[in-house]
């Protein structure tokens, strides 16, 4: 491993992650502001192709009230050929939901890091928030080809359902993917996360609990919906 600037190290994973999540949260910002229209245009399809799927699973639980064992009832629902149908509408409602934000979102991201990156600050503010900055393998700035390989190769994190990402979380060097691939590093001069970024952290993970909690219950009604409509 190169040798690391006095007075740096190589950036922890969480310290890496509070940083990218401040940039994101920044991010989405714009992000919403120019892609709301397409996602709200969008919506009727997603829900109506959701909810022709939500009824198919309503006929299964009403074969299984009626008495077919669990098994008899998902052969049932599977062999319906509605459900193909359905799942494939709701696959391109949700696609065509989320392609622009994603591409807006993408497109943001490229110019915000690229460009902090490349600066005299090394960093975008997440990134400076948290006293963290890019450099190459000798700490230095990194070259452009170098940044947008790194920045591209973040695609293959993600591609790798951020195992990518975890490699970071590997002593001494705290290398991901897209590091190694681009033979820069991520350095700070502390390994402490501050007060505030451990409150983001942990507010980042009620966030997650409570969506879920929420999807559950809407997916849950929806079925209790669907098999209501079904028996009366």
């Amino acid at each position: 491993m190169p040798a690391t600037p006095e007075g740096l190290r190589p950036a922890g994973f969480w310290q890496r992650y509070a940083a990218w999540s401040l940039d994101a949260a920044l991010l989405a910002i714009p992000t919403w502001l120019l892609a709301h229209g397409a996602v709200t245009a969008s919506l009727p399809a997603w829900r109506r192709f959701g909810d022709a799927l939500t009824a198919i699973f309503g006929s299964a639980l009403q074969a299984a009230v009626a008495g077919a064992s669990p098994l008899q009832a998902s052969l049932g629902m599977l062999a319906d050929p509605a459900l193909p149908t359905a799942s494939r509408l709701l696959h391109a409602a949700l696609w065509s939901m989320l392609a622009w934000p994603l591409a807006v979102f993408v497109l943001l991201a490229f110019a915000w890091h690229l460009g902090f990156e490349r600066s005299r600050w090394r960093a975008p503010p997440g990134k400076r928030a948290l006293r963290l900055r890019v450099g190459d393998a000798a700490g230095g700035v990194p070259r452009l080809a170098c940044s947008l390989v790194r920045f591209w190769a973040g695609g293959l994190c993600w591609l790798t359902l951020n195992l990518g990402h975890a490699m970071a979380a590997l002593p001494p060097a705290h290398l991901a993917l897209h590091d190694r691939l681009s033979g820069t590093r991520v350095l700070t001069d502390t390994r402490a996360l501050p007060t505030w970024a451990r409150a983001w952290l942990w507010l980042q993970l009620a966030a997650f609990i409570a969506a879920n909690a929420w999807l559950l219950l809407r997916v849950e009604a929806a079925l209790q919906a669907a098999l209501d409509a079904a028996l009366y």
